[in-house]
């Protein structure tokens, strides 16, 4: 799984990179983070983007360090899916009105 942030978007910071990986190693989950110089999601920025072979991805825009418990919800569900869909969003939080894609995988 890989999780990637734009670091051109205007309010990225390191701070917020450095958050995410620790909350990923800490929950034990597999994923990579790793940033990227655009993803067009200019007008709601941070844009961070969730993806992994053959599964749904997905790309959220609005995020800051703020929204890691609710990542990290949506980390641990994506993971257990087999498809990369959610039954529910709810568990997400504030986070479930952040999406701006789904793409079908």
């Amino acid at each position: 799984m890989k999780v990637t942030l734009c670091a051109t978007c205007e309010g990225y910071s390191a701070g917020f990179l450095h958050a995410l990986r620790q909350a990923v190693t800490s929950a034990g989950l597999p994923v990579k983070v790793a940033t990227v110089a655009c993803m067009q999601g200019c007008t709601r920025p941070v844009a961070l983007a969730v993806r992994d072979e053959g599964k749904t991805a997905y790309l959220f825009g609005e995020t800051s360090e703020a929204d890691l418990p609710d990542l990290m919800t949506f980390l641990a569900l994506y993971a257990a899916s087999p498809t990369g869909d959610l039954d529910d969003a709810r568990p997400l939080g504030a986070l479930r009105f952040k999406a701006i894609a789904r793409i079908p995988g």
